[in-house]
């Protein structure tokens, strides 16, 4: 097997990943005809079969699947290659691959891509917006180098690095802006409206509320955190907003923002990396640079909401 080739292993991982030669040929920016002549090479150059091919979508064969697990290590460490040359020069340069959570990415890239720019002249910055599950997944497997989540993500081969603390706020309707702040206990027979399932922020907002996570909700879920806070303009319920978001989200609908007594319900935002990436010295100091970026927005905040 001396004729397989690292862009036959690219494109077997990607369509293991997607199970789906059209869309593995669009992650890979190919043909998809291309695609499928490069997988029945590498197949015939193992002299097995990958994959069973279906109408629709494609399943793994036995073999397939630990050759998938091989190649994605493999795959990593000639990607860790090109990160252990970039760690030798001074700074960050060439791509670096972030990934960040939806509640934070609208509020938080603007600022710190500026700074990363002005402080990186020579960083080509690729951003993956997705939920926690998928940024370990992609993290894991090498296909971004760091992320932005909230922490603890208690995966014991990913370096953790808080960030900032910000709080959760209430946010009703404008109608409501007197009225006490209830307690959290209370906030589940107000109509309490969340995202869809698979954002950490909705089971945080549950634990607050004393609502396990498992227990079917009957609240109304929305797809991103401007959607909720529209459903509380026109009166449909009351949402949780994390501090950075409030400025962005709520200056367009009739709500009012109020803060709930001590101790405040919070989160920490963190970065995490492989333990082994070789541009840990970099991120680490990246970390530092984010969250003094961070910091100062959510003063910005602050002052905002005070004023």
């Amino acid at each position: 097997m001396t004729n397989i080739t690292f862009k036959q292993l690219r494109y077997f991982e990607s369509l293991a990943r997607h199970t789906h030669f059209g869309r593995a040929a669009d992650a890979c920016a190919i043909s998809q005809p291309a695609l499928s002549m490069q997988i029945k090479e590498l197949e015939d150059e193992l002299g097995t079969t990958l994959i069973e091919r279906g109408a629709r979508q494609i399943r793994l064969t036995n073999f397939g699947e630990a050759f998938a697990l091989r190649v994605r290590d493999i795959l990593r460490s000639v990607d860790e290659l090109g990160e252990l040359a970039r760690a030798s020069q001074d700074g960050l340069v060439g791509r670096l691959r972030i990934g960040i959570i939806p509640t934070i990415a609208p509020y938080l890239l603007p600022t710190i891509i500026g700074k990363l720019n002005h402080a990186y002249k020579d960083l080509d910055i690729h951003v993956r917006e997705t939920l926690t599950p998928k940024l370990i997944q992609e993290l894991s497997d090498g296909r971004i180098d760091t992320a932005i989540v909230a922490l603890p993500v208690s995966e014991p081969s990913f370096t953790e690095v808080a960030l900032f603390e910000e709080n959760f706020m209430l946010v009703r309707s404008s109608k409501d802006s007197n009225k006490p702040v209830p307690e959290s206990e209370l906030l589940h027979e107000m109509r309490l409206l969340l995202l869809e399932e698979g954002h950490c922020f909705r089971d945080q907002a549950l634990s607050f509320c004393g609502v396990p996570s498992a227990r079917p909700w009957e609240g109304l879920d929305g797809s991103s955190l401007s959607t909720l806070v529209q459903m509380v303009g026109v009166g449909l319920g009351v949402t949780l907003l994390p501090e950075m978001a409030v400025a962005v989200e709520t200056r367009s609908a009739s709500v009012s923002v109020a803060s709930f007594k001590e101790p405040q319900p919070s989160r920490t935002i963190g970065m995490i990396w492989r333990k082994t990436s070789p541009l840990a010295a970099q991120l680490l100091r990246l970390s530092e640079l984010i969250g003094q970026s961070a910091l100062a927005l959510r003063n910005e905040h602050e002052q905002a909401l005070r004023t």
